[in-house]
């Protein structure tokens, strides 16, 4: 009976490229700029990327597109949130008394200062890279957007969804 091997290799090599977004908007109105100045569909979907820590279950938000045309697929997500935690302290001087403790949870640690980012799959070589950076740069409230080198990644198993 013949063997087939299976390389870790074949499966780590994907087409896709991010580009991390500085801003203050909230991710209905980016998403909503992006669809205007790159004329995409990015629509909200049901679930909300689920992360788990140790001190709780978080959602981060996540709008998706997929083009039929050019068969290429665009992910907005959120990078980072707060899980609010209420702990009761019951052993010291200020027993009974809840304190509140925000942990804050990124999607990418190593990019604790994004705040969003953007995922295109499947990119075509007529999509020029540049001019989406560009024109989501163009973005009032944008302060930065950049590609990101995804094979210095530390956590891009994250990034599978």
């Amino acid at each position: 009976m013949a063997t087939q091997k299976i390389y870790i290799h074949e499966f780590e090599e994907s087409d896709y490229e991010v580009i991390a977004i500085h801003t203050t908007l909230e991710d209905s109105r980016l998403a909503y700029h992006i669809n205007r100045q790159l004329e995409v569909l990015l629509a909200r979907t049901k679930e909300e990327l689920q992360i788990q820590v140790k001190d709780g279950l978080t959602g981060l938000s996540r709008f998706e597109f997929y083009d039929e045309g050019q068969f290429i697929t665009w992910n907005l997500v959120q990078n980072k949130s707060e899980i609010n935690s209420v702990t009761t302290v019951t052993s010291d001087l200020f027993a009974g008394i809840d304190h509140g403790m925000a942990a804050k949870v990124y999607l990418l640690p190593e990019f604790k200062k994004v705040d969003y980012l953007l995922k295109i799959e499947n990119l075509e070589a007529n999509l020029d890279l540049d001019t989406v950076v560009r024109k989501i740069s163009d973005i009032e409230w944008v302060s930065l957007a950049y590609c990101i080198d995804k094979d210095k990644l530390k956590s891009k198993n994250n990034l599978i969804f």
